[in-house]
């Protein structure tokens, strides 16, 4: 969908309206094995179930399904994925030294209010014949997916493109949240914040409960689109997660929002199918 030669629109501008990163239309991929994808996959799901599971035993996992893998394979399978076992240990690899850590700043904070605080996450999507990374904005009290965006490349480009659509549609938050991943610590993204006067928070190291509202998302959709459909291309995953997302939003009550959907509790509107007070 990409023409290079178009006479009145960029690559930049073309990849803007097809809200694809820059970076993946100069990407060449390199693939991997059939046999590579199905470990992925087992490893995505098996991670879902189990958080706390490092290298060692994911591979001693898939060797119980049949799967001769040492823990080596099983590492940097994980590590194309984004993932790494959630808990404390010692920090053996140094942060970029221009990328700040910033301290947990939701420890005991009464969240109440829509754009109180926002969240954000990347997780891994397998396909039928490959993968690609979500990266979606999340208000955290109404739990509205506010933006996200599909990448093959784990980059910051695509999770700033998200943050900004994020705050064009819906102002901005007092507090924005975030795991200590590369793509958050950079200054592409936390100069996006800084400039809105925006208070940055951080997940303490290894700590996915101090994001939970987003894992809860990335399960749901998981178990009920991505694993249900094996997408072949990226724009059918596209138009699967799109459409998930809207029903997510727009139709899905939360017992805990009241019975109301995300959008009902962002916007703060009386639920569907109850009859309005009026007063006189």
């Amino acid at each position: 969908m990409i023409e290079p030669e178009h006479p009145g629109l960029s690559i930049t501008r073309q990849c803007s309206l097809l809200e694809i990163s820059r970076s993946s239309w100069y990407y060449e991929a390199l693939g991997e094995s059939e046999l590579n994808l199905t470990l992925m996959r087992l490893i995505d799901e098996q991670f879902l179930e189990t958080p706390y599971f490092g290298a060692r035993q994911m591979a001693r996992y898939l060797r119980r399904q049949g799967y001769k893998v040492n823990r080596k394979r099983a590492h940097r399978l994980m590590q194309k994925m984004g993932l790494a076992a959630l808990y404390q240990k010692p920090n053996t690899s140094k942060p970029h030294p221009e990328h700040k850590v910033y301290p947990y700043l939701l420890k005991g904070l009464d969240i109440q209010a829509s754009n109180q605080v926002w969240c954000a996450d990347i997780t891994y999507i397998p396909m039928r014949k490959g993968f690609l990374y979500l990266v979606a904005v999340m208000d955290w009290n109404s739990r509205k997916v506010l933006s996200w965006r599909l990448s093959n490349l784990l980059d910051t480009e695509f999770c700033v493109a998200a943050l900004q659509e994020a705050l064009a549609k819906y102002g901005k938050p007092q507090i924005f949240n975030t795991d200590q991943g590369s793509q958050f610590t950079s200054l592409e993204f936390t100069e996006v914040l800084k400039a809105a006067d925006i208070k940055i928070s951080m997940d303490s190291k290894g700590r996915w409960m101090d994001n939970v509202m987003i894992e809860r998302l990335w399960r749901s959709l998981k178990y009920e689109c991505i694993y249900l459909n094996a997408f072949e291309t990226g724009s059918e995953a596209k138009s699967g997660i799109d459409k998930w997302i809207r029903l997510y939003n727009e139709e899905r009550p939360h017992s805990s929002l009241d019975d109301k959907t995300p959008h009902e509790a962002y916007w703060n509107l009386p639920r569907a199918g109850y009859p309005v007070k009026l007063v006189a």
